[in-house]
């Protein structure tokens, strides 16, 4: 099965999300290549070339490869129906089919925060990242950022500081660490924590492949905070991909005479982002203060309903759970979903959490 997941990735034009809607359609990652090609053609938005590549397996035998070294290297692929999979990152549209995950870190903890900034940090900008690290600690954050130089490189290093788990996210293969500086560090996020990419061996850290991997650093946290930016470039394009993603934005206002203060400043004037000056600020804006984030007390003896107990049931497999998840494990409606878990929450039962997952309430 695994050399069908990886395989389906490997097809010329077909992204994540055609990939998505022919294992939709054809009932299966395997069932695409057991297909018959007159069928595959009639699959809307799949084109003729793609079929062929599809009905000559030829893609299968690269495949092949990347088990070899997988099994080799102990990496985890992690197909995006998979349980361990990131949740978050499972909902969004055009999210990896399969990650490529070597680590020991959780990939859905009940809380992640995404940490981007220019590569050109200053020591303000270092200083603020490491400060704002430090005091998310006692909330077992998992950090995540994308291990190039400046701030991602402070951010791992602070979260490790710290005893937090973090994830550092590759625009690469898992054969090679870039820049190669952070070597030795990613060593230590292998232990405490974890690297991630979507790329295949062999592949080579290529401009365009950075742009496409800050999807996943944005999709697979509740929030992202920008500290220092430029006008363009990497982490504005990861708080654009949050925005679309609904997940919260926040940053850290610098000096107007400072281009790596620009991109935060802008995303702060154009009200994309929240403006934020420690963890405290964080910590209000994601409803994670003490107070606030105890569950509502339990009413004795909750009765259910016997659709109530369905949406329980299905709560209790995970941590956290996404209603598009809850809707389509249940096969009632969206609006019926909400309703029952707007119901649950009333009884203390279900606590909400950011990007519409769900939990049950301790």
């Amino acid at each position: 099965m695994l050399l069908y997941k990886i395989g389906i990735g490997l097809i010329p034009g077909i992204g994540d999300v055609r990939a998505k809607k022919l294992i939709a359609y054809c009932g299966g990652v395997e069932a695409v290549f057991k297909e018959k090609k007159r069928l595959l053609l009639k699959i809307p938005g799949i084109g003729k070339a793609a079929v062929n590549e599809i009905t000559s397996q030829s893609v299968l035998r690269r495949a092949e490869q990347e088990i070899e070294f997988i099994e080799k290297h102990n990496i985890a692929p992690l197909f995006y129906l998979d349980k361990e999979y990131p949740q978050r990152l499972k909902h969004c549209d055009d999210g990896p089919i399969l990650l490529y995950y070597k680590g020991n870190a959780d990939l859905n903890p009940p809380k992640v925060i995404s940490i981007v900034g220019t590569r050109s940090a200053t020591d303000y900008g270092k200083n603020i990242c490491r400060q704002i690290t430090a005091e998310l600690a006692p909330y077992n954050v998992l950090i995540v950022s994308g291990l190039a130089y400046g701030i991602d490189t402070m951010a791992h290093k602070a979260a490790l500081e710290n005893k937090l788990n973090t994830i550092g996210v590759l625009g690469h293969g898992l054969d090679s660490i870039y820049p190669a500086a952070n070597r030795e560090l990613a060593k230590k996020i292998v232990t405490y924590g974890g690297l991630l990419t979507e790329f295949l061996s062999q592949t080579k850290p290529d401009r365009e492949n950075f742009p496409q991997r800050n999807r996943i650093i944005a999709g697979m946290a509740d929030a992202v905070i920008v500290i220092e930016a430029a006008e363009r470039g990497g982490a504005l394009i990861t708080a654009e991909i949050a925005l679309s993603y609904n997940r919260d934005v926040m940053a850290i206002p610098g000096n107007l005479n400072n281009v790596y203060s620009r991109g935060c400043n802008k995303l702060i004037k154009q009200n994309k982002a929240a403006l934020i000056e420690s963890a405290k600020d964080v910590i209000y804006c994601l409803g994670w203060e003490d107070v606030l984030n105890k569950p509502a007390q339990k009413q004795l003896f909750v009765e259910l309903n016997a659709e109530e107990e369905i949406i329980v049931n299905i709560l209790k497999e995970q941590t956290n759970t996404a209603i598009d998840e809850i809707t389509y494990k249940c096969n009632f409606a969206v609006s019926k979903v909400a309703t029952l878990l707007l119901e649950l929450e009333f009884k203390g039962v279900v606590n909400a959490l950011p990007g519409k997952q769900f939990q049950l309430a301790n």
